[in-house]
């Protein structure tokens, strides 16, 4: 979402902290760039205004001009604006009320409500075990109801029963009555949308606020309508009054504009953003943290907690027993591959690692894509149990019947079966004796400084039981050592083939290596 822009900033931020001294001249001449940078990524002009308007303000005073590093000043500056703009602090849903909570969802017709509405259901339930009830008051789309019943049934959360013939502001009393009778938690409203503003749509809207009496009513918008989501936002706010907004397709390729713009126009927080089509696939919105993005800073906190959601606790501890004996074969080396992309792949994971935004391109001119991974686990995939454990076994005919098996070529399998050797002889050398292996001294030594102790699979922590202050605990740590400044690289990605900084060190804990679950790569000996 925010790629050209972190790529704009990063190059004019840049080039203030390589100079020595920097003149009032040069911070008016960087802020003009920042100026249209913003406004090329669609954000609203006087949000821009100001926002250039307090970094000058700041910046070209004559303890900034004069410190010893000018030009990483007036990019802190720039930072902790950023945050100010995209809202301070992270304001999650309010559950703070009597039972049943009610939670509105308005917005306009296709950006997202119904999906979002179960998401959010979905996310109540499994993290803070609530028992949540979904009501569809969408009354014209056809089937828009019988869509939030299936999605209850796939996330395994309650709906309200389909009655034909009920008004919208009846569906919403009956919803109220019907979470209350069965004990429910939270009770969501998904209302329904039209395609523009119009009166019918806000009368209806104020009518079922009145008589469902909604503790939160949340603004559904699609990220990738720029400036008119804006527009929306304000008007939502005047009728019906919104208490927050979720930001669906922020993993599109958009300009971003719109998320830089909402909070500061409307004053009200974002609280959520849909990353993806998965029910998982929504996440808190984290000011600090996409500023940090934004700037090429890197989120090494939104990094371990994908990880400590998508890493299988139990294949983590068995897998820890594996390296410290020092095996590791084509199985293993799947499962990496696949937790990578449940992580998001390559281009999600290093878009998180301070310093490391500029390598996907490099990383895509080099021919390591996500398909890479899909392409590697279908050639392991079409191998024999004994050539998965054994893959000495894979001579020319096999490798020929595994490249047809996998629409591959035999230099692909060959490319993986050297990954795989440069892998498993570094599990040998952490598997060494003394202590449980060097793995074990690294990962238990790391948890033990980082206060992440009793971990999984000897000394690697069990990601699923920190504790978020202990994530920011972290994430200070990451910045104290240099990760939270633009280009200041992760430490412990020693050299790769193909040129490219590499995998290796085990510098997150539990994870592994240098991603979380996949072992580094070692340059070959």
């Amino acid at each position: 979402m925010f790629e050209n822009l972190q790529d704009r900033l990063g190059s004019i931020l840049n080039g203030l902290t390589g100079r020595g001294a920097l003149s009032e001249a040069d911070v008016s001449a960087a802020l003009r760039e920042v100026r249209r940078a913003l406004l090329e990524a669609d954000v609203a002009l006087d949000v821009v205004r100001s926002f250039t308007d307090r970094v000058r303000e700041k910046a070209v005073g004559a303890e900034i001009l004069k410190s010893i590093k000018p030009g990483q000043m007036v990019v802190k500056i720039v930072h902790d604006e950023l945050i100010e703009m995209l809202g301070g602090e992270g304001v999650g849903i309010d559950l703070h009320a009597a039972a049943p909570v009610v939670v509105m969802m308005v917005g306009l017709q296709g950006s997202g409500k119904t999906t979002t509405t179960a998401k959010i259901a979905h996310r109540l339930s499994t993290r803070e075990k609530k028992k949540v009830l979904m009501a569809s008051l969408d009354t014209r789309r056809p089937a828009a109801q019988e869509q939030l019943r299936q999605l209850g049934a796939q996330a395994n959360i309650d709906t309200l029963p389909i009655i034909s013939g009920q008004s919208p502001t009846d569906i919403a009393a009956r919803a109220v009555q019907a979470a209350k009778l069965g004990g429910h938690d939270v009770v969501i409203l998904d209302t329904a949308g039209r395609t523009h503003i119009d009166e019918p749509l806000m009368v209806e809207m104020a009518d079922i606020k009145k008589r469902s009496n909604p503790h939160e009513i949340l603004l559904v918008a699609d990220s990738l309508t720029g400036q008119d989501a804006v527009n929306l936002a304000r008007s939502f706010d005047e009728r019906v009054g919104i208490t927050g907004l979720v930001l669906t397709r922020m993993d599109g390729d958009g300009r971003g504009g719109a998320a830089l713009s909402m909070r500061a126009v409307t004053g009200k927080p974002i609280k959520l953003i849909g990353v993806g089509e998965k029910m998982s696939e929504l996440e808190e919105f984290h000011p600090r943290r996409i500023a940090d993005r934004i700037l090429g800073m890197g989120d090494i906190v939104s990094l371990v907690e994908r990880a400590a959601e998508n890493i299988d606790a139990e294949k983590a501890a068995a897998m820890a027993a594996k390296m410290a004996k020092g095996k590791f074969d084509l199985d293993d080396l799947a499962d990496q591959l696949r937790q990578m992309q449940k992580m998001g792949g390559m281009g999600g994971i290093m878009g998180m690692m301070p310093g490391m935004a500029g390598m996907k391109d490099k990383m895509a001119a080099a021919g390591l894509d996500d398909k890479l991974f899909g392409r590697q686990i279908a050639i392991i995939q079409s191998m024999t149990k004994a050539e998965r454990t054994n893959p000495d076994l894979l001579k020319h005919s096999r490798k020929k019947r595994i490249a047809a098996g996998s629409g591959t070529d035999a230099a692909a399998i060959n490319k993986l079966l050297k990954m795989h050797r440069q892998m498993a002889d570094m599990m040998k050398m952490m598997g060494g004796k003394g202590k449980g292996g060097m793995m074990k001294q690294m990962m238990g030594g790391l948890a033990g400084k980082m206060g992440l102790g009793g971990g999984m699979g000897g000394g690697m922590p069990d990601l699923s039981n920190i504790d978020p202050r202990q994530l920011e605990a972290l994430q200070k740590q990451a910045e104290a050592a240099g990760l939270g400044k633009p280009g200041g690289g992760m430490p412990g990605l020693g050299g790769m083939p193909g040129g490219l900084s590499g995998l290796g060190g085990a510098k997150l804990p539990g994870l592994g290596g240098g991603f979380p679950g996949l072992p580094g790569l070692p340059k070959k000996k």
